[in-house]
């Protein structure tokens, strides 16, 4: 069997399986179980594929049939523009956060220097991409899963940003002090009685703990939103993901707690995604 030959026949399971991106997902497990570039799959279409290596992503691929992400089958995922490792204790990082990124980059100053807070960091994707993008802050990622921050701290080496990076292992904002300039997070907001409703690869791979944002999905804000008025420096920033539908909930937690300049920035398909406001 040649690279080209595997590929298709892989690519063709996932087809017929009706996965929502058989494509991607082929080119993916097939390059990874070759140990090969994506790129390099059309360039080496011909050349030959051992037993051992044609048995590995066929086993990729089984997992893939079986209803595990790619994410989770490789162990790791793309964020921003970076590859971030995962474990059982975190979510997988996914596109619509880079909103929540763009939001962020775009209020600071490369060139200062902010203390910044990330609440439920989980793989550290946030922390350490704007860590990444601003060379000169330094953040405090808090989660309640000690597992996740040992996967946080993994990639904060791996992306060289470990000496800014400071894990704490707490609920929300309990084991922090005032002085911050940004309060950051992407925290469960799915209401408990809609988890069922998950897809089968969310619900069997992903961490309920991440997941599960109580009866109305807003347990999280409320602990978050009241904690960051105390620990914010005045003028300081609280920039939150937010379900489509949970936009005028957050302002108006937001104007209770005496924060201004609120605004709902949408994601790339048009859903709010983010709020951010300022404190006073």
């Amino acid at each position: 069997m040649v690279v080209g030959q595997l590929y298709r026949q892989v690519r063709y399971q996932f087809r017929k399986a009706q996965l929502s991106t058989p494509e991607l997902d082929a080119r993916l497990l097939v390059g990874a179980g070759l140990g090969l570039a994506l790129s390099d799959l059309l360039l080496k279409e011909d050349e030959q594929v051992t037993a051992a290596d044609a048995a590995r992503v066929m086993a990729f691929a089984e997992q893939r049939l079986e209803g595990m992400p790619v994410g989770r089958i490789l162990g790791e995922r793309e964020f921003y523009g970076r590859t971030f490792h995962l474990n059982e204790a975190t979510l997988e990082p996914r596109p619509d956060t880079e909103t929540l990124i763009e939001a962020v980059l775009e209020r600071c100053d490369r060139t200062e220097a902010s203390m910044m807070c990330d609440i439920g960091t989980g793989t550290g994707a946030i922390a350490v991409t704007l860590l990444s993008e601003l060379p000169m802050s330094q953040m405090i990622a808090v989660d309640l899963s000690e597992r996740a921050l040992v996967c946080a701290q993994e990639n904060a080496r791996l992306h060289h940003v470990d000496a800014r990076f400071w894990p704490v292992c707490a609920d929300y904002v309990s084991a922090l002090r005032e002085g911050l300039d940004w309060v950051i997070s992407n925290p469960p907001y799915i209401r408990t009685a809609a988890l069922s409703t998950l897809s089968t690869e969310v619900v069997q791979h992903d961490p309920i703990l991440a997941l599960d944002g109580g009866e109305d999905g807003l347990k999280a804000y409320g602990e978050i939103v009241t904690g960051a008025k105390k620990l914010l420096r005045p003028g300081g920033w609280i920039a939150l993901e937010i379900g489509f539908d949970q936009a005028s909930d957050l302002k108006k937690q937001l104007h209770h707690h005496g924060f201004g300049a609120i605004e709902i920035i949408k994601d790339l398909s048009g859903n709010d995604r983010v709020v951010v406001a300022r404190g006073t």
